[in-house]
């Protein structure tokens, strides 16, 4: 059994603390024990358990049809973990749209899952949704600019905040939920200008995707970041390793080797004294002599 060490949390000043100061912040998604806790090793900031799941690990073709139970299955993976990176639920479509209730209640099932925080996306009545749950005592990321739950409203998967007009509501929108109090804002897929102008006119640190290097901080989704997801990526991805190319080779190896015989080998094998395997095979006889009798 891996040895769970105790967990010492990033709290949320420490992440305030780092808008335009120190290093970059980092988050990157994870949805399982083990990724949270190479994530937690490499030194990540925040992991978001994001519905990015929803295509990259449970089949969907986007990440609409993810569940709250999905998602509370595997932010409570990624919470066993205990990593030191703060934890961020990401809220499905469905969870917080239909009512400030609803959006507390869903919320609260993702701080009892293990999450130390929870992103929402969109403003206006989402504003409203996020003001409801950082009422209720719990920490929230907003999400502007490509929002994926709402791609169909927005054009399909397209760049936001192109014209005047776009990116001042961009601008609008990121200023109405750091008034309804939430801690940190992901900009995903805007102008990298116009991501630079969002972060200087936050007090909340801002964490890109696609946003620029103005942003206070940058995440990449683990599938696309470590090359596990095959064909065209988005503009703003850049692959630090090919991970898929890697599982597939171990995968052709281990078939080749159990066609072949070569596996397993004499040293994957457990042994049996001469002395107990004599009476196990005098009992097989024995038996056999039994059932003909």
């Amino acid at each position: 059994m891996t040895q769970l060490r105790a967990r010492e949390p990033l709290t949320l000043p420490e992440i305030a603390a780092m808008k335009g100061a120190g290093p970059k912040i980092v988050m990157v998604t994870a949805y399982d024990h083990p990724s949270a806790r190479l994530a937690s090793e490499a030194g990540v900031d925040l992991i978001l358990v994001g519905d990015s799941a929803g295509n990259n690990v449970l089949g969907y073709e986007s990440t609409v049809p993810e569940t709250m139970d999905e998602a509370v299955m595997l932010t409570s993976a990624v919470a066993r973990a205990r990593p030191r990176a703060l934890i961020v639920g990401d809220m499905p479509f469905g969870s917080f749209q239909a009512s400030d209730a609803d959006a507390v209640a869903n919320a609260v099932r993702l701080i009892k899952a293990g999450a130390d925080s929870v992103k929402l996306e969109g403003a206006g009545p989402m504003a409203s949704r996020a003001r409801a749950i950082v009422g209720a005592g719990i920490p929230v990321m907003g999400h502007l600019g490509l929002t994926p739950q709402s791609a169909t409203k927005l054009g399909g998967m397209k760049a936001q905040g192109r014209t005047a007009r776009s990116a001042s509501q961009l601008l609008a929108d990121s200023r109405e939920l750091e008034a309804a109090g939430c801690f940190s804002l992901v900009l995903e897929s805007v102008p990298a200008r116009i991501g630079t102008a969002v972060t200087e006119a936050l007090t909340i640190p801002t964490i890109g995707i696609g946003a620029g290097p103005g942003c206070d901080g940058q995440v990449l989704v683990w599938h696309d970041l470590l090359g596990i997801n095959e064909g065209p990526a988005p503009r703003f991805v850049k692959r630090y390793a090919d991970i898929g190319s890697e599982i597939r080779r171990g995968l052709q190896a281990f078939a080749a080797d159990v066609r072949s015989g070569a596996y397993p080998g004499e040293e994957h094998v457990y042994k049996i004294s001469r002395e107990e395997l004599d009476a196990f095979e005098a009992e097989l006889r024995a038996g056999d002599g039994s059932a003909k009798a």
